[in-house]
């Protein structure tokens, strides 16, 4: 005797070797004995042989209708034998009651299993839409054989184009498009990003970096609802200085200036002034809203996303000729020692005499004018050498603390793309790199009363327990990363005992953040933790924290990206295929002209510091890579005194310099607000 049962879905058959009231023993036609459960067994037969039934009734069941075994089958529930005798005759033998019972089980939509070989016919309107869907799917099947078959033979079916950020970067695994790419991947045995290539998907390699980078960060578009920037109702008295802001002739969103009272005096009041969007913009308000939904501007050759939509800015902004609402720290200096005397924050309105620019000052205010070594033909020259002397001091202070030096020993890069004046770019205009020494003068002015307004307001919320966004760092050691929190800690990068971000508040949410934290410790005093718009442990502290590292981390990203993008243009239109570099570590070399890092054969087995002239024998501006090979060594290999220097902060991103998208690349500061030290805090330019 034989049986034929049912196995984790499918039908097998052999022959009975014992049999009990709940179980038997079955050998199969392999010769493999199986103890199969009695209630699994669902139909016994003498012949013909269990193969040919499985043949058989596999073939028949081929043949059933089951729109008419539907029609067949009777609404209560039915055994398959008995579906078998209405379908074929009344004395369907086992090969035809096996077929049905193949037919039956294979068609879900049709019947629904009810188990030991029961059925029931599905009610007619689950049938159509059962019938509809596997119709879809045959459709879009059929949709994706089409699409792969174009993408292998170089077209791009236009609903894959549409798709292609979300494809590659975002798939839905179970949507056509991304199918078809997958099956065609396959069959062209490509990459992904390889084939759409091929098949002209990507217009152009700017545009696919650019639309990639909106695609994952801005989805809902670049553009600003229709806002207008409220207006400070607070009476502000009018500070009695004269004030001057240092930055970049194309920055739009000037957030800080500085001023000099009491020269000659004993006494000197240095002052930082901030701009006060604080005072206007409420939190939860419309416009809070927008700039924490986009938490920063977002920095590119020739262009840029800005927090906050330009009419908001520019209300704020800090622009020469007007008073302008300002936060502003006055820190008093004994004129000849430089020791702080005393500090106090004042909310008021600060006169803006004038804007300097970088590009334009730094080749006249140099280090030898600011020392009284050649004439100073500029506006605020007394009160600038004051700054300078006072930076000086500051950073020799922080370098006490730091245990070393800082070191300037390369240049900052700017981008410029002509005849781009702020459109959005193409990629093909014409790119210039241009050179500014890290640590000019003008930098360092900047840089530093930063530096003294962020340390010195975030101890002042510290000591009057108002909570706001610190940034740390633990030790030097290699590997130990800046990090955000809520608690006031030392930033040893940077030789403070403890750091905020709070001048910048025109560009950066969580200067903005912290300005409302400071403007309240200014108006109540050692009350302020109740005033104040955030409290300790406050949740929503901690959101801004973890929304600003992600956004943060991915606009730097960005931004490495795309100059590395127009750095790899530069090299193309300039014909360049030599360059002079020093060689890092795991094969890496550093160019010495250019903001780039990348991998040259032959690297790999020089030291660290070694100068060498590499062959760039092609670039990828869509993957942005380099392959070069390393020409020669052009130092002494026999001394170290001619090697190049690696700095500090360059050590500890040299893991993340290889990569073409992620490459660490240093750039001139919009205004300088933050410690060369501080490796994970760039400031892009405007």
């Amino acid at each position: 005797m034989y049986a034929l049962f049912e196995d984790a879905g499918k039908f097998l058959a052999g022959r009975v070797m014992t049999e009990a009231d709940s179980s038997m023993q079955v050998e199969l036609d392999s010769g493999k004995r199986v103890k199969v459960k009695a209630a699994n067994v669902l139909l016994k037969f003498e012949k013909p042989l269990p193969a040919e039934l499985i043949a058989e009734g596999q073939r028949l069941a081929r043949e059933i209708d089951l729109d008419l075994a539907w029609e067949f089958a009777p609404d209560t529930e039915f055994g398959f034998a008995d579906l078998a005798r209405d379908y074929f005759d009344a004395k369907a033998g086992t090969e035809k009651q096996a077929a049905a019972l193949f037919r039956l089980f294979e068609a879900p939509h049709y019947f629904r299993r009810l188990g030991k070989g029961q059925f029931k016919k599905a009610p007619e309107e689950i049938v159509k839409a059962a019938l509809l869907g596997i119709e879809r799917k045959k459709q879009q099947a059929a949709q994706i054989e089409g699409w792969a078959a174009e993408l292998v033979a170089g077209q791009c079916p236009v609903p894959v184009r549409e798709q292609l950020y979300k494809i590659l970067f975002r798939p839905d695994k179970n949507a056509a498009e991304y199918k078809a790419v997958v099956e065609a991947s396959r069959r062209a045995q490509k990459a992904p990003l390889d084939l759409l290539t091929a098949a002209g998907a990507i217009d152009s390699p700017y545009q696919f970096h650019w639309r990639r980078f909106l695609f994952e960060n801005f989805p809902k578009g670049t553009g600003f609802p229709p806002l207008s920037a409220p207006a400070i109702k607070d009476v502000l008295p009018v500070a009695a200085v004269q004030a001057f802001s240092i930055d970049d002739s194309q920055t739009t969103e000037i957030d800080d200036a500085l001023s000099v009272q009491g020269l000659g005096s004993g006494t000197v009041v240095f002052g930082v002034h901030i701009a006060a969007p604080s005072l206007a913009i409420a939190p939860d308000s419309p416009v809070d809203k927008v700039a924490r939904d986009r938490l920063s501007t977002v920095y590119m050759p020739g262009y840029k996303l800005t927090m906050l939509p330009d009419e908001v800015v520019q209300a704020y902004t800090l622009m020469a000729g007007r008073d302008c609402p300002a936060v502003s720290l006055y820190v008093s200096f004994d004129e000849a020692t430089l020791k702080v005397t005393g500090s106090e924050t004042k909310l008021e309105r600060v006169p803006i005499a004038a804007n300097l620019r970088h590009d334009q000052l730094d080749a006249v205010i140099t280090e030898a004018t600011l020392l009284g070594d050649a004439p100073a033909p500029y506006e605020f020259a007394p009160e600038l050498a004051f700054c300078f002397r006072l930076a000086r001091h500051l950073k020799a202070g922080r370098e006490q603390v730091r245990g070393k030096p800082e070191l300037f020993n390369r240049a900052d890069y700017n981008f410029k793309l002509d005849g781009n004046d702020g459109a959005e770019p193409q990629g093909h205009e014409r790119v210039s790199i241009g050179t500014r020494q890290r640590g000019s003068p003008l930098d360092l002015i900047v840089a530093e009363a930063m530096i003294l307004a962020n340390s010195t307001w975030g101890g002042w919320l510290n000591d009057l327990g108002v909570p706001g966004i610190y940034r740390s760092q633990a030790s030097m050691a290699p590997g130990v990363k800046v990090r955000m929190g809520t608690r006031a800690a030392p930033h040893a990068g940077m030789g403070v005992a403890q750091y905020t971000w709070a001048t910048s508040p025109l560009r950066r949410y969580v200067d903005l953040l912290n300005q409302w934290q400071i403007v309240a410790c200014a108006r109540h005093g050692r009350t302020a933790a109740l005033a104040a718009p955030f409290k300790p442990k406050d949740a929503a502290l901690f959101s801004v924290i973890s929304s600003f590292d992600a956004a943060y981390s991915a606009y730097n990203g960005f931004q490495s990206g795309i100059e590395r993008y127009w750095t790899l243009k530069y090299l193309e239109q300039n014909g360049i295929a030599e360059l002079d570099a020093a060689v890092m570590k795991e094969g890496l070399v550093r160019a010495d002209t250019l903001p780039l890092v990348f991998r040259a054969v032959g690297a790999e087995r020089l030291p660290r510091g070694a100068r060498v002239k590499v062959r760039i024998t092609g670039t990828d501006l869509l993957t942005l890579d380099v392959h070069a090979s390393v020409l020669s060594r052009i130092d002494d290999p026999d001394t170290t005194a001619d090697d190049a220097v690696v700095e500090d902060a360059e050590a500890e991103n040299e893991d993340v310099a290889a990569g073409p998208l992620t490459l660490a690349i240093d750039v001139a500061a919009d205004d300088a607000d933050d410690a060369p030290a501080d490796a994970a805090a760039t400031t892009p330019a405007a």
